[in-house]
């Protein structure tokens, strides 16, 4: 009886069969990282081109809604157009070292570390810088690699913008309702008024808000939310010293 050897077809194949196999699939390999690695890269290159005042940045959540054919309502106005009552408020709700830091407040992040190795509950330990990142080029759902993505980004935008522009534009991207960004399409959507118009109290609704704004609504306040926003407008008044980097 005859017994035919089992052959490998791979090395039945011709070797320079075998070569142009091996470069394709490298070739694939090599155009996934670089698609993989050009992802990475491209909103460091976004930090520096939304440098320039003309320039209208739109966040993640406006790019869902519009794949999504839902729409949004976003007017952008500089930080000239914007009461100054309502900055005050939002840098004491959400960041109130937010002149004083270099994007992320490492003491603030320390102690999340900590609370979440030990288990215990822990605050968000956000920035605004960390937030507008965040806003910009990645997504929602908490995460350590969301985490991990944003502090360089965060660190970045705050070195390159100055911080008045990074205000602006993370009261231009900010959401405030369902389809409703910025605070001039929050101003008017919740109190009827443009954003330069808002009343301290107005402005402290708004900012204690930006945490849930779709559980929290400014424009019909509960009790919780009417006493969280009284803490933030005694604090706005007395925050001279913590805004300068804004107005001096």
């Amino acid at each position: 009886m005859d017994i035919t050897p089992e052959t490998d077809d791979s090395m039945a194949m011709p070797i320079h069969r075998r070569a142009l196999v091996w470069l394709k699939g490298r070739s694939l390999m090599m155009r996934i990282v670089l698609s993989i690695a050009a992802l990475l890269v491209l909103p460091y290159a976004l930090i520096f081109l939304y440098v320039l005042p003309f320039i209208h940045p739109v966040s993640t959540l406006m790019l869902r809604d519009l794949v999504l054919l839902r729409g949004y309502d976003r007017q952008w106005v500089s930080i000239d157009q914007i009461s100054p009552v309502l900055v005050q408020s939002v840098m004491m709700s959400e960041d109130g070292q937010f002149c004083f830091h270099g994007g992320v407040d490492w003491g603030e992040m320390r102690m999340l570390v900590t609370d979440t190795l030990r288990g215990e509950a822990t605050r968000g330990g956000s920035t605004i810088p960390m937030q507008t990142a965040k806003n910009l080029f990645l997504w929602n759902s908490r995460s350590f690699v969301r985490k991990a993505m944003e502090l360089p980004l965060a660190v970045t935008a705050d070195f390159v913008w100055s911080k008045r522009r990074l205000m602006e534009i993370y009261l231009n991207i900010a959401e405030w309702g369902p389809g409703i960004y910025g605070i001039e399409a929050a101003a008017r959507y919740h109190f009827k008024v443009p954003a330069s118009k808002l009343t301290s109290r107005q402005a402290a609704l708004l900012a204690v808000s930006l945490p849930n704004p779709i559980d929290r609504n400014a424009g019909k306040p509960g009790r919780g939310l009417r006493s969280l926003a009284g803490v933030i407008e005694r604090r706005a008044r007395n925050s001279g010293e913590y805004i300068r980097c804004i107005y001096d």
